[in-house]
This record gives structure tokens, sequence and C-alpha cells, in this order.
């Protein structure tokens, strides 16, 4: 097993400049706009949509995941050294850590072990600043709505009880869920309930990641639905001339982000939403400059496949025009084990009749993959709790279902552990990939989209919508926006949306307790069960074991 002391000095050793990074994507040095040494963003005109087609694009998602999850990061890195090792050339492709999940349960998201993207520390906290351009342009226009409201001569007549949007900060912080605004005379406003999400949850957010370009996010910007005049007048963010102040304040985030892995290989990062509240990918446009510069691009979908995975292939790719010729199945002995019902103390106890019981949530993660016309590949992550029988279960029962299962010690040896992956994605990829497919077509009603992903990825026998939820539809079709894709806000914890529901249940209702509108970003968001879109800190934050001394030298933070 490797020290966490030789991991550190592996993060310690001298990085390469990140010119030489881009050397490696045979992009000119004068093209990247620098932030330091080892960070630089990425022009939009390197994107070539004919090498799009023509690259390697592979997607690794996961089993439902335990509260700590099961290292889809640190495969998706440890994969990407592996490809560079044998001969691929091959860029990962991620998303942005947030602060509120950084400072609250999860820690950082830029990998782990050996198999991380640096400079950690950097990624992990304000990066390139694009985070914070998002929570800027969104509170701008909460801003504008506010003011218009008071404004007495350029007023358009909002009326403040059907205001849906949001004000967002990336900080886990339950206590401004609920709010009330306006407070303290005349001159602060006018009072009104408000509240804040988490900034991965926000629309601006979900904007960045689908938009095309500059004019095209610009667009979208301008389509964000904000509620009713008091005549019901349907009122949108360019109704209150937001777009363009917007758009410059998302001029830079737009960018993709170049850093590199420990073993120098590229790694793009780019834009945040969390899957179990958004649409958990990467930008469209990150995605599409890896495939422009790289033969593989390694991308990585949050949570369960039943969240990240889905939206990316029904939404991200099908509007994208994405081809993903591989997914890689997360899977971590001791998930099986949870999913088998052992108790948070038992996850690291050997226990092959758990695993063998808790089989069945990958089984079903297998078989909605394969309903996306893809193959997938099962890597089995490993920790030193794992059995020799345990594992030897997961690779021969894949291997039954025509799938197959390789350990992957990406943490410990990085490229060097998962050679034998690479290597199996790369036969799926190129002796068995056919054209993927998605599940449902975006013009289908609206009921039948909901209806197709909770009865064929969650395995759902009824959905029942509450009256709020009935509502939502009859405005929903009202304002002409039933072509939308569906982006599910569902607990992680269970396939169903009660998390207590572990491993496959079956026979569950799936409860729609409402349905937003992200009209920016061509979706309804329909809230499942107790679901909500701004996280609370644990009772132990992950903070309290972090440190920063007199040299700004920083531990606990990965």
């Amino acid at each position: 097993m490797t020290h966490m002391t030789d991991i550190k000095i592996a993060q310690a050793k001298k990085l390469l400049h990140i010119k030489n990074i881009a050397k490696k994507l045979n992009v000119d040095e004068d093209d990247l706009e620098m932030y330091g040494k080892f960070k630089a963003k990425l022009p939009l005109f390197l994107i070539d949509e004919e090498k799009v087609k023509k690259n390697n694009l592979v997607l690794v998602t996961a089993l439902t995941p335990t509260p700590a999850g099961e290292g889809k990061t640190t495969v998706s890195i440890g994969l990407t050294e592996a490809l560079n090792k044998i001969g691929k050339q091959a860029t990962v492709v991620l998303r942005e850590p947030s602060l509120g999940p950084v400072f609250g349960m999860k820690g950082g998201a830029a990998g782990g072990g050996y198999s991380q993207v640096v400079p950690m520390e950097d990624i992990n906290l304000h990066f390139t600043g694009d985070f914070n351009a998002v929570e800027k342009a969104n509170n701008f226009l909460a801003a504008l709505i506010d003011n218009n409201i008071q404004s007495k001569t350029n007023n358009l007549n909002i009326d403040p009880r059907t205001i849906l949007w949001k004000r967002v900060i990336d900080m886990n912080d339950r206590a401004l869920r609920e709010i009330t605004i306006g407070l303290g005379g005349t001159s602060n406003g006018v009072p009104r309930q408000d509240g804040f999400n988490i900034t991965p949850a926000s629309e601006v957010m979900a904007i960045l990641c689908m938009a095309s370009d500059l004019d095209n996010l610009k667009e979208r910007l301008g389509n964000i639905f904000i509620g009713f005049t008091f005549d019901n007048t349907p009122v949108f963010a360019r109704d209150l001339k937001a777009e363009n102040a917007m758009a410059i304040l998302l001029k830079d985030a737009i960018k993709p982000n170049l850093v590199q892995t420990l073993e120098e290989n590229p790694a793009i990062i780019h834009g945040g939403p969390f899957a179990n509240i958004a649409q958990g990918t990467n930008t469209i446009i990150a995605t599409k400059m890896g495939l422009t510069l790289s033969n593989y691009v390694v991308t990585e979908a949050g949570f369960g496949a039943d969240l990240g995975a889905e939206k990316f292939l029904n939404i991200k790719s099908q509007f994208a025009n994405l081809n993903p010729k591989c997914v890689v199945l997360v899977s971590t002995i001791r998930a099986l084990r949870h999913h088998g019902g052992a108790k948070t103390e038992e996850y690291n106890t050997p226990d092959l009749v758990k695993v063998t019981v808790g089989f069945n949530n990958l089984e079903k993660h297998i078989e909605n993959i394969r309903k996306f016309n893809i193959e997938p590949v099962v890597a089995i992550n490993s920790f030193v709790s794992d059995s020799d029988e345990e594992v030897a279960f997961v690779i021969e029962k894949c291997a039954s279902l025509g799938v197959e299962a390789v350990l992957s010690e990406g943490w410990a040896k990085g490229g060097n552990g998962t050679t034998d992956l690479a290597k199996a994605v790369v036969n799926v990829v190129e002796n068995k990939a056919t054209q993927y497919k998605p599940l449902y077509n975006w013009k289908s009603p609206v009921t039948d989209k909901i209806e197709t992903i909770a009865k064929e990825i969650y395995g759902a026998k009824n959905v029942e919508y509450s009256k709020l939820a009935q509502l939502n539809l009859r405005r929903i079709n009202r304002l002409g926006f039933n072509d939308f894709a569906i982006c599910m806000a569902k607990t992680q914890k269970s396939f169903s949306d009660d998390e207590t529901l572990i491993g496959r249940p079956e026979g569950f209702t799936i409860n729609v307790r409402e349905i937003e509108i992200a009209a920016g970003a061509e979706f309804l968001i329909p809230i499942l069960g107790k679901m909500m879109r701004m996280p609370g800190l644990p009772e132990h934050p992950a903070s309290e074991n972090m440190t920063i001394d007199t040299n700004g030298v920083i531990s606990g933070l990965s």
C-alpha cells in the first residue's frame, strides 16, 4: 500500500509549465491565456467540429454511491494516465469542484493518491474564478429584478409573488434556503420571500455548460424565465436587458481551463453542476475542446449512472451531437456491501454474502447503459479492505453478463495501476462501439419523458404528481416549453426518491413534488421527493481537518 508521504512527495515535485502541457496538445503557447505557471484558459476558436466527430469519447460513471463517493474522478484520471502509457493520446475532461462539498462532507474533488489533477489546492479553491463569475452573473440578475420592482419609472410590473429566480452562493448553508429580503423601509426595496441555491445549482451554471459559444451563451441568458407580471405576462431576463451584462461577467468563464495530471498529461476542467440537482457534467465546450485536441477524451458524470450518466446521455450528448463509445461503471466492494445491507461501520469488513446481494444495484446500472446502445466496462476501484474472494466474484459475475470487470488501482499506482482498465476500454471503443442512441426524444410529451426515466432508468412502477407539479405542467404547456429535456433532481443514494431504499428497489412510486423551468438551459427540472437545491453542512465538516501553515502550505484539502 502506498503511504501518503509518498503521494505528498509526488505532489510536491516540480510541475511542468503549462506551456509544455499545451505542446502535448499541439496548442501554440501564444494562444494560451495564462493564470500563473500552471493554469491557463484555452480560446474557443481551437474547437474543430470535424475532429470532434472523429475522436473517441469515454464516459466514467458509477453504481449508486455511498456518502463518501466511489472514486469516479480518481478512476477517470488514472484511466487517462494509462491510456497515454499504452500509446493512446488522451486528455481527461472534468468538472470544477464546488466549495460547498470541498468544505462540507466530501472534501476535495481533484482525484486522489497518484491519480490527481494539479495544482490540486488551486483547483479545489478559487481556481480561475469561474464559479465566482457564475455566482456574480446569477446575483446580478437577482439585483436587477428587485431593482425593477422598486423602480417607479422603469417598472415591468413584475408580481413579486411569482418570481422564480433565486440568489446563489458556493457554500453549504441551510440557513439561506428560505429568507426574507427588502426589510428596513422603502429605500431598501420591496419585502418578499426569497432564498439561495448553491452555485452549482444555478441555471447560469447549467447554461454555461450547455452553451456552444459566446453568442449562444448570451441568447440563453436572455431566455431565463423569471416570473410573471401582475397581468400574467411571462417575464424573461432579456426584458430586463440583462443578457449582455451577464455575458460580460462570464466572458472568461466560458473558456475551458487547462491544467495537468501528476503524470504530466493534459487535463481540462470546466463547469461544475451537481448531478443530483443539475445536469452533472462539464461544459459542452470543454468536451469538444478535448475531442479536438486528443484522440481519446475521458470525462465524468456525477454520482451514480441513474443521475449523471442519464443526463449526460439524454441531455448533453443529444444536444451537442456527441457519440460516447464506452461507459466505465466505477464500482467498489464497500458500495456493494452497502447495497447488500452493510451498516456504515461494516463497509470495510469483508462479506461475500453482502457483496452478492448488493451486486443487483450494479447489474441494474449495466442494464441501463446498454439501453443507450453502449457497452460498459466495470472498474473495481481498489481498497485495502477488499478481499480476493469479493473481487473475484464481481469479475466472474460481470463476465456472466458479457461485461469485462477490471481491478483499478489508480489511487496507489497511477497509470501503472489502470493499464488493464485502459486496454479493456480500448477494446470496447475499437471493437464493440456502436452508435449511441438517447432514451427519449426531446419532443415527446413532458410526462412521457419523466416516466421514461422513472421506469426505464430507476425501475419505478408509477409516477405521481403533486397538485403543485400538475399546476407546473399546465404552466409549462402555456409557455410552450414542452420540447425541453428533463433534468431530474433526485437523491443520489437510491434509484428511487427515497434514500433509504438501497440495492435495486422494485414496485416503488416516484413522487414529483414540483417542476422548475430552466428556459435558458432548455430543460425542465422535476423535483423528486425531499430533494433540496441548497445542501447543509454535516455535523463535522471536512473543513475541521484543514490547516494552513505560516508559509501558506495547505493540508487536508484533498
